[in-house]
């Protein structure tokens, strides 16, 4: 045991902590005096037992070998791609999206998992194939299944996880040192993609919110809400905040799904610029040592993993606080360890202890 902790990425760790901490604290006074309905007040509750559930998660995958993974990489994608379409034939309707199975009083969302599982599957197609990724062939056979999982996704609809799905892929390309001249060719294609989802897959209300980020005050009362709600509530914090459980946005519930959506809001109008500066560096923190342990990793597979968990976790963040500033439409995605969701919170922490794995293999 003391070994194990010797090999332990102490600040990683203490990092997470720390905005798991946050989240919390800017939890707690929104789900106790911001309760809207029945059950509202145990948003608190449940994400410290979701903490708790998450952080057994990541001991568990520290002591794993990750290398295991690789083992059995296909069932897990298979057994994803199965769950996104279970919960498009039984899942449950929350705010529009055919997004969750409900279990006895909580609700998966096979999404979040599936994004830590496409990172294995493709860090170990990629590793295997490393000396031959100029070949169009192994592109081609990593991009159907990928856009497989993305229709499904977007039929959900989820926007905002589909683009993540789409930036893991990316990024595990040019971590596996694919060609510079085709990956201009995808780029063009996904260019003509992204016009064809504009087109046939993207509802009427996703497209409102990405027109709506250029001119939310066109419908100040409708798509732009949202937006023009979060950015008075992250202006008014002001460098020292309100103070929590002070924020009037956040308090009086001008601020729409506060707890989960808008918790960066929250944090900078109670906690104010500081508080949002300490959240750029706690997540910063975490990225560049996730970007450490995958330079750090002794095999491709380990390099390839970490890289994405890393990517997974920074566009999730980029989307999620872009959203919240206005400059990034409204998609729904969480913030890794600040936003309230038992699916989002259990993954990640369950993402950072297989770089736990990797680091502590690596430090050997």
């Amino acid at each position: 045991m003391i070994r194990f902790f010797h090999r332990f990425d102490w600040i990683l760790f203490v990092s997470v902590v720390l905005l798991l901490g946050l989240g919390l604290a800017a939890l707690y006074p929104i789900s106790q005096a911001g309760a809207q309905k029945p059950g509202d007040e145990s948003h608190f509750w449940k994400q410290v037992f979701f903490c708790a559930v998450g952080l057994a998660a990541f001991f568990a995958f520290s002591v794993f070998d990750y290398r295991n993974l690789k083992n059995y990489s296909t069932a897990l994608f298979l057994g994803g791609l199965v769950l996104l379409l279970m919960v498009l034939v039984f899942g449950k309707v929350i705010r529009g999206t055919t997004g969750w199975i409900g279990i006895g009083g909580f609700h998966l969302q096979p999404v979040e998992p599936f994004k830590v599982i496409a990172a294995i599957a493709l860090a170990k197609y990629f590793s295997l194939h490393a000396r031959s990724l100029n070949d169009w062939k192994h592109i081609f056979i990593s991009f159907v299944p990928v856009v497989f999982s993305i229709l499904l996704i977007l039929k959900q609809p989820d926007l905002g996880s589909a683009l993540v799905i789409v930036f893991l892929w990316v990024a595990v390309l040019l971590m596996s040192g694919v060609n510079k001249k085709h990956l201009l060719i995808l780029l063009a294609v996904a260019v003509i993609i992204s016009l064809a989802a504009w087109l046939f897959f993207l509802k009427d209300y996703q497209k409102e919110r990405i027109t709506t980020l250029f001119n939310p005050n066109a419908d100040p009362l409708g798509a732009g809400y949202n937006v023009i709600q979060s950015t008075v509530a992250v202006g008014s914090g002001g460098f020292w905040g309100k103070g929590l459980g002070h924020g009037s946005q956040s308090q009086l519930n001008f601020l729409p799904e506060k707890h989960t959506d808008f918790i960066f809001a929250v944090i900078s109008e109670e906690l104010g610029f500081g508080g949002a500066i300490f959240v750029f560096l706690l997540a910063g923190t975490v990225i560049v040592r996730s970007i450490r342990i995958a330079k750090n990793s002794r095999d491709g597979f380990g390099k390839i993993l970490a890289g994405g968990i890393a990517s997974v976790f920074f566009v999730q963040s980029l989307i999620n606080i872009g959203m919240n500033i206005g400059v990034m439409p409204v998609t729904g995605i969480t913030l890794p360890f600040l936003s309230y969701g038992g699916s989002s919170l259990i993954t990640m922490l369950a993402g950072m202890g297989i770089l736990e794995s990797i680091h502590k293999t690596s430090r050997r």
